[in-house]
């Protein structure tokens, strides 16, 4: 293959190949001589053993991928930034009120935390069928779409997306396979000093290639205070934006189970802060000034940008080591979300529904090759959606806003469940149904309609908040119980 390629091409996909190789070796000689059980602690909590660096690691680059790099720099604006600052609130909520909680309730899932506080399986149940859907048919494709995206712009158009996705799928795949969490939070850290530290040298390259000017760029693509009419109108900030930072980092499993991995509750709130500082202070130039600059210099891109500017500023062996770090990145969220994806299934459902797992890697191994193909079919449908819009595609923006459909809904299970006493299971359900409902009236029914020209960052807070106000009123009105507010108290008292 490399030799069917532009020289500069194949220099820059040997360096790749070959730093991929040593993060793959270094991440075997780190976890070669941990012991193995085939339990389910073991395979999808690391055992309990990640000290608070690969806590961090693991949060980080799960997060950091690119949908992110791709696509808030494809978005070629300033004011995306506000989705990782506004993280460092949520990662604070984390680390203080939701990892003493899971750990007191000995979680492997987070919807086991659920089940204990309603005394009843079917809302666990519910949730994880949610949490799968979601990551079945959104975040696994979307990964792998914006990874192929990210590889076919800076390699050129020689190999398909495709191509580039379903690589990045099968190695996703082997370290989940072979290694568990384990191995995606040592991949996770390691990959992520390269990837960080390259992702700052791009930042000064970038503003380096434009002489540090950027009075070509529109002020509605420099301002951090965004308009009705932009992605992230600034009132927003203060409506919906803190509840999906609530949702996203404490209560998503794919996040949070790597914070319930540590040995101890403060190993892991150490590593979240880790996280949470890395979020504030690294995350947010990298994400959004390289879209700005190749805004400069290429015009409207879309999530191309990214990519175009990589192999605009960089030197052949240089761009071939920041694809090996983006592959890495891909790698270690697709990973941390199969891994997560199996998680729910064998602990939610086939524990439940078909029999007790004697051996959490056999079946971890089958579920994971399902989620892979299934995942690399869907890469097709978001290729379909960005070649029909080209313009207005945005995988960000496509990710946040169908994240609604489950995020809200979910949450109101937890707040439901953690802030009241006395609410049925079968309310809760009511109120997540409701919610799924609501949001999905509203995007695909009243939003294209002109009929509620909410923002969706908006209506998230609706959801929300009619979701708990519907599992109340089922739980008092249809179900007899009179619900309880309590707040976070009875939790300490069921821990002590």
């Amino acid at each position: 293959m490399l030799s069917s390629l532009p020289t500069n091409n194949a220099i820059q996909i040997a360096v790749c190949l070959g730093i991929t190789a040593l993060v793959g070796l270094a991440t075997w000689l780190t976890i070669r001589r941990a012991k193995h059980d085939g339990s389910k602690k073991d395979v999808f909590l690391a055992g309990g053993g990640l000290n608070w660096v690969f806590v961090a690691g693991a949060i980080t680059l799960t997060n950091l991928s690119t949908d992110q790099l791709v696509g808030m720099n494809g978005n070629q604006m300033a004011l995306l930034a506000w989705w990782e600052i506004a993280g460092f609130g949520g990662l604070l909520i984390l680390a203080f009120v939701f990892v003493p909680i899971y750990y007191r309730n000995n979680c492997t899932t987070v919807t086991e935390l659920l089940e204990k506080r309603y005394g009843g399986r079917s809302i666990r149940t519910l949730i994880s069928a949610l949490f799968l859907f979601g990551n079945i048919l959104i975040y696994l494709p979307a990964v792998l779409y914006s990874g192929g995206t990210f590889m076919q712009a800076l390699f050129g158009d020689n190999l398909p997306i495709l191509f580039f996705a379903a690589i990045l799928a099968v190695v996703s795949a082997g370290y989940t396979i072979f290694g568990g969490l384990r191995a995606v939070a040592v991949m996770d850290t390691y990959s992520g000093v390269g990837i960080l530290g390259l992702a700052l040298l791009i930042v000064f390259l970038a503003l380096a290639a434009v002489d540090f000017d950027l009075s070509g760029v529109p002020a509605e693509r420099l301002t951090l205070i965004g308009g009705p009419d932009s992605p992230i109108p600034f009132h927003t900030l203060f409506t919906g934006m803190i509840f999906i930072q609530i949702f996203y980092w404490s209560t998503n499993q794919n996040l949070t189970q790597r914070a319930m991995a540590a040995p101890t509750i403060r190993e892991a709130q150490k590593g979240v802060l880790a996280a949470a500082f890395i979020r504030i202070l690294i995350v947010p130039p990298i994400v959004v000034v390289p879209g700005i600059v190749a805004y400069q210099l290429f015009g409207d891109v879309g999530d191309a940008a990214y990519g175009q500017l990589i192999a605009t500023v960089l030197p052949p062996w240089l761009s071939g080591a920041f694809a090996a770090m983006v592959a890495a990145a891909v790698i270690t969220t697709f990973s941390a979300v199969l891994n997560s994806s199996v998680a729910l299934y064998s602990v939610d459902f086939h524990e439940q529904f078909v029999g007790e797992v004697t051996n959490h890697w056999k079946l971890a191994a089958a579920v994971s090759v399902l989620l892979t193909v299934t995942s690399i079919a869907l890469v097709t449908v978001f290729i379909d959606a960005s070649q029909a819009d080209p313009e207005d595609f945005s995988i960000i923006n496509l990710l946040q806003q169908l994240n609604g459909l489950l995020s809200m809904p979910i949450l109101s299970a937890f707040v439901a469940g953690l802030l009241f006493r006395n609410v049925d299971a079968l309310a809760a359900i009511a109120g997540v149904v409701w919610g799924v409902g609501l949001y999905a009236v509203y995007t695909f029914v009243w939003q294209p309609a002109g009929v509620v020209t909410m923002h969706y960052i908006d209506f998230m807070v609706v959801t929300l908040v009619t979701s708990v106000l519907a599992a109340l009123l089922v739980n008092r009105l249809a179900l007899g119980n009179r619900a309880e507010f309590v707040g976070f108290k009875r939790h300490d008292k069921a821990a002590a």
